[in-house]
Parts: C-alpha cells; sequence; structure tokens
C-alpha cells in the first residue's frame, strides 16, 4: 500500500529503496522491488497478486508483506482482511516464495474489540503458513508527528528511514534462513 509505495515523497526515497540500500550497505546484493499501490486494501493486493508474480523476470527469494493499514482505516471486516492475508501469504509459499509478515495494529479510536481482532490477523497469518513476522511495520514511527508527512499517517523520509532500521535484521534474516 502507500506505505510501501513512498506516497507522498519524491522517487527513490520510499521504502524499497531505502531498503535496498540499507541491505546494500549490509553485504547483502539485494534489487527490491516495490510492490506496493496507494490506498490498496489487502483484498485489491491480493486480487493482483497472480499476474504480479507471473510479471516477475524471476522468483523473489523473499516477499515482505506490508499491507492492512488500509483495511483498518476502512473498518473493513476482520474476517475478510484474515482471509485475504491468508490467500496472499500462502500464494506465495505456494510459488516457494520466503515471507516476511509485516504486521499492522489497529489505531485505538477503532475500539477494543476491533482492535483485538485486528491485531490477532498478522501473527496468526504468519504462523498458520510457516513465514516470519515483524509485529509492527510502524514501529517506533506511528504517532510521532516529526517522522510523518503532515497528514499524520504516510511517513517522511525520516520516518522511512526508522522504518526500514527497524525491520532491517529481520528481513536479512530471513534471507539468510532455508525456505
Amino acid at each position: 500500500d502507500s506505505l510501501t509505495a513512498g506516497y507522498g515523497l519524491q522517487r527513490g526515497l520510499g521504502f524499497a529503496p531505502q531498503l535496498q540500500d540499507a541491505l546494500r550497505r549490509n553485504g547483502v546484493p539485494a534489487r527490491v522491488i516495490d510492490g506496493g499501490v496507494s490506498g490498496n486494501t489487502t483484498g485489491q493486493a491480493r486480487a493482483r497478486l497472480q499476474w504480479t508474480l507471473d510479471g516477475l523476470d524471476r522468483k523473489p527469494d523473499l516477499a515482505i508483506v506490508a499491507l492492512g493499514g488500509n483495511d483498518m482505516l476502512r473498518g473493513l471486516p476482520t474476517r475478510q482482511t484474515r482471509a485475504d492475508m491468508d490467500a496472499i501469504v500462502a500464494e506465495f509459499r505456494r510459488r516457494g516464495i520466503k515471507v516476511l509478515v509485516a504486521g499492522m495494529l489497529a489505531s485505538p479510536n477503532m475500539g477494543p474489540q476491533f482492535g483485538a481482532e485486528f491485531n490477532s490477523i498478522f501473527p496468526a497469518v504468519a504462523s498458520r503458513n510457516g513465514a516470519d513476522l515483524y509485529p509492527f511495520f510502524l514501529a517506533n514511527v506511528a504517532g510521532v508527528r516529526s517522522l510523518n508527512l503532515p497528514d499524520g499517517v504516510h511517513p517522511n523520509f525520516q520516518g522511512i528511514k526508522r522504518m526500514v532500521t527497524g525491520i532491517l535484521p529481520s528481513v536479512i534474516s530471513a534471507l539468510d534462513r532455508e525456505n
């Protein structure tokens, strides 16, 4: 979604380019492909997954599935988000692609019941599908005004930098493990 697509940032400053740079600085000669589309829900990402994967020139070594923020903001039924996430991760695994689920947490204003249901999706999907889990994609960025664009939702360059720093060890670990 927009968190990986680099919403509001100049080209080359979003999550994928910053992650690629960080991996290379750490001796991992990675090419990170940004599959994010701003505004996408898990359902929309699921609908485009097969043709996206079929269009790649080679099988990825790792897929980082960072979705769910738009589902949460729209208050979509958690059972649908869970089903879509399950299908996405299962499709990567079916193709022999390692998966790192970058979890999302519900905003407190969504209420305790929705929050509990939503927050349980990502650990459950990762566990059920044998995927790695990074618990919260926006860890140490969400709610920090100086790390977000004026909309208070999308990370700025420094926010993306902090996200990359947070997830980097999990990405390197996932890449190092056998499928």
